[in-house]
């Protein structure tokens, strides 16, 4: 984002109010459920070193199913049309650029399935709406992953899906993509709630999509990312300090799951400017990127699953 030297002193404040306004009593089952998995993670990442001036701005994480032990990331507000190939130990970084999309304000990438059977997609949100005027229409690009670190994105492939709000602009920067049934969610990012906001599958290239407001999710505010997890069972938002966890019930949409209060709160390690979650791609963790904000650099974060 831009205004560092604005913003970092508005953070401070925020992050004092997200404490006092997190939810902190919970339930906190020590097993899901549904797969018999620890729900814990560890509280002291495993910190892998990112080299500085390449992605400073990293606002979204998401597995790369063609390539094993690859994330993709991309950049905020201002930088490249790309998507950046990490691996999972933060030693490399691949830059590949996504032609026919423009990068306004994106802030948030999922992964998982799309309308060809067999194929896995990279969802773009371009939905970071934070400077006036704010935009009545944002986009969520989809395009097919590709298959090898020495492959490229074609815009032949790039689908555009375009929507609004039913309740008026919003800034977000959490996307969600709900593995199971294509649907694809929202979260704004606001300062007294979180909306949850519904593209139902299969979204319209086409024409702009109104989306469905579900509701806010409980104890949530200032949303800064998200992530589903392979299987569909677990999520996780984010704001600057916690993740908040969800197990998601056999039978449950993700609508009804995140309507409800989460099973955790996980306090995340110190960041300059925590945005990016995702799952891992094996499920046996969680990871974290930051933008760099007044930083001299960061730190990909892995919570492994206890």
């Amino acid at each position: 984002m831009k205004f560092y030297k604005f913003r970092f002193k508005l953070q401070n404040v925020l992050l004092i109010l997200i404490l006092v306004i997190s939810w902190s009593a919970c339930s906190d089952p020590e097993v899901n459920p549904e797969t018999g998995e620890s729900v814990n993670f560890d509280t002291v990442p495993q910190q892998f070193p990112i080299q500085p001036g390449i992605i400073d701005e990293a606002s979204g994480l998401a597995n790369s199913f063609s390539m094993s032990g690859y994330l993709w990331t991309l950049q905020d507000s201002g930088k490249p049309n790309s998507l950046y190939l990490i691996s999972t130990d933060g030693k490399s970084i691949r830059e590949y650029n996504i032609p026919g999309a423009t990068n306004h304000d994106w802030e948030d990438l999922s992964s998982g399935p799309g309308p060809a059977e067999g194929v896995n997609y990279l969802y773009i949100g371009e939905i970071g709406n934070n400077n006036p005027p704010m935009t009545s229409t944002n986009i969520i690009y989809r395009i097919p992953e590709i298959s090898s670190r020495d492959g490229s994105f074609s815009q032949s492939s790039l689908e555009k899906i375009t929507f609004s709000y039913p309740d008026g602009p919003r800034d977000a920067e959490t996307l969600l993509l709900d593995p199971v049934t294509k649907d694809i969610f929202v979260v704004s990012k606001e300062l007294d709630k979180a909306g949850l906001y519904r593209l139902a599958y299969p979204q319209s290239t086409s024409s702009t999509i109104v989306a469905e407001k579900v509701g806010n999710i409980p104890s949530v505010v200032f949303a800064t990312g998200g992530s589903v997890a392979v299987n569909g069972g677990e999520i996780l938002i984010r704001n600057y300090t916690s993740a908040f966890y969800w197990i998601r019930n056999s039978g449950e949409t993700i609508a009804q799951t995140l309507l409800k209060s989460p099973k955790k709160q996980i306090f995340l390690a110190p960041e300059p400017q925590g945005e990016a979650i995702s799952f891992g791609r094996d499920g046996k963790g969680f990871y974290t990127l930051g933008e760099i904000g007044q930083a001299t650099s960061v730190n990909l974060n892995y919570y492994q699953r206890k």
